[in-house]
């Protein structure tokens, strides 16, 4: 059963939109995620949004926890997570309000953690490198 993650501003705060809406608290060994989970359904599939600057907008992007938010969310079952932000674009054909599905990303965050896999647990064979050349394949 599919069961969505939806990370998202301060514009997916009072989801009204969703049925059988309720909160859930989560913790996770990470911490605590940016806000409750909004849980419910639309469209007959069920969904848990999370603020990732929190529901008061109080939580500045260089202080995210986004382990903890992804955590929370694969430990509350979601199957699939979608991820709203706003930015701007260098291209002039692309407006404010425009939706954009990116294929490619420039990482610049500096001084937060990057990583679920901080030890090789059990030797070199336990080793994760994830790749970034196609990082949406």
């Amino acid at each position: 059963m599919v069961k969505i993650g939806i990370i998202g501003g301060s514009g997916l705060n009072d989801p009204k939109w969703m049925t059988e809406q309720k909160d859930v608290a989560m913790n996770t060994k990470y911490g605590d995620p940016s806000s409750p989970l909004a849980c419910g359904f639309i469209n007959g599939v069920e969904v848990a949004i999370l603020s990732r600057h929190g529901r008061r907008h109080t939580i500045p992007p260089s202080q995210v926890n986004y382990r903890a938010n992804i955590s929370a969310l694969k430990e509350h079952g979601c199957t699939h997570i979608i991820a709203t932000t706003a930015c701007g674009s260098l291209r002039d054909h692309i407006k404010p309000g425009d939706f954009v599905v990116v294929d490619q990303f420039i990482d610049f965050t500096k001084r937060r953690v990057t990583t679920f896999h901080e030890t090789f647990e059990g030797g070199s064979e336990n080793a994760v490198h994830t790749p970034m050349a196609d990082p949406f394949d």
